[in-house]
């Protein structure tokens, strides 16, 4: 594996996995034109954890008062003081990530469409993806603003964003910008939106390098750990700034200008795909 490489990955994965661009349609984007081959799903795991390891950083307060709910929660049901209606925030939040996470469950059981999608040698399908992603960003800055927090979430605000999470599992599309989107469509208040959305990544996020594990290691590629720790670092500490580009940018309803960067690199990477499918010709980065 090449250390610039994977430098290069990690900075681009830490980057899109929380700008509302999507990162699996950069990292599969930049995998092809760097001709990344065998070693790309290992790759692509490690730099998700990395990402994943900036989440718990930056959120590390709401993650562990949802970890005390959580079994706080078993500790008041079986103590019958358990109460719908009065849970804090942490722990509706709680309940809110379990229930759009479950809407996954069943999208283990066609996880070989989504991954034949990436790996189908072409990019002209992250281009139409990248599109949708799009429309979905300039919606969400029309979107009026919500005032309903944490502990003003229902089952329905949490069904709706899982949904579109479920979209996001094709690459091009955007898992936080889908589902900052469709809180922000639930009334969320954008701090709230863009808190959940990546909160509710984590689980998705390790699942689902949890079961492409398997595969990678299953694949026979010879693992070079030193590569593979500087893109887990890289994407680390970028993931971080990236969190908090966003949630400066929220603030600012600026998600059109990820609007149109990506609708313009959607529009490329189409037209660049069927030009390699017409003549056949393909340009790599060394």
């Amino acid at each position: 594996m090449d250390i610039f490489s994977i430098i290069i990955q990690g900075i681009i994965q830490g980057l899109t996995e929380f700008l509302p661009v999507s990162s699996s349609g950069h990292l599969s984007v930049a995998q092809h034109f760097m001709n990344v081959g065998e070693e790309s799903l290992i790759i692509s795991i490690v730099l998700h954890l990395g990402t994943l390891l900036a989440v718990f950083c930056a959120f590390y307060k709401t993650i562990w008062g949802m970890i005390k709910e959580f079994f706080f929660t078993i500790r008041d049901i079986f103590t019958g003081k358990f109460s719908w209606k009065d849970m804090n925030d942490n722990r509706r939040m709680m309940f809110m990530v379990i229930i759009a996470t479950l809407l996954l469950v069943p999208a283990y059981f066609v996880k070989d469409f989504f991954t034949s999608v990436e790996g189908d040698g072409d990019i002209i399908f992250e281009g139409c993806a990248f599109i949708f992603t799009a429309i979905l960003l300039f919606l969400s800055d029309a979107c009026v603003k919500g005032f309903k927090t944490g502990k003003d979430m229902s089952v329905k605000d949490a069904l709706t964003v899982g949904l579109f999470q479920c979209v996001a599992l094709f690459p091009g599309v955007s898992r936080s910008g889908s589902t900052t989107t469709a809180g922000l469509f639930c009334g969320l208040t954008r701090e709230t939106a863009v808190t959940y959305s990546f909160i509710l990544g984590i689980p998705a996020i390790l699942g689902g390098s949890v079961l492409e594990l398997g595969d990678a290691v299953s694949s026979g590629v010879e693992l070079d750990l030193l590569p593979l720790a500087i893109g887990f670092i890289t994407a680390a500490v970028v993931g971080l700034l990236s969190i908090a580009l966003v949630k400066l940018i929220i603030k600012h309803d600026k998600f059109k200008i990820f609007g149109i960067y990506t609708l313009i690199l959607g529009i490329l990477c189409v037209g660049y795909g069927i030009f390699e499918l017409v003549t056949d010709i393909h340009f790599y980065i060394a």
